[in-house]
């Protein structure tokens, strides 16, 4: 599972998804299908442009957890 912190960043600076569409240039749909981390896939333009907004790595902007099915006890085949 791939966890976005953009929630994280724009509370921190108490931006609203209208401000972050309007710095970055993105869609304002792209930026509220991110915050609510329903999206399903994302454009490396768009995590280009949030990262240099907020001035942090792609590390940092999203995160790997693994997911239930790859946790200890719970083998999968792959």
């Amino acid at each position: 599972m791939i966890k976005c912190h953009l929630s994280r960043y724009m509370g921190e600076r108490k931006m609203k998804v209208i401000d972050v569409a309007r710095e970055t240039g993105l869609h304002r749909n792209t930026v509220t299908l991110l915050y609510d981390e329903t999206a399903v896939r994302v454009d490396l333009d768009a995590i280009d442009k949030l990262c240099r907004l907020f001035n942090v790595g792609v590390g940092e902007l999203f995160e790997h957890l693994p997911d239930r099915e790859d946790s200890p006890g719970n083998a999968v085949e792959r």
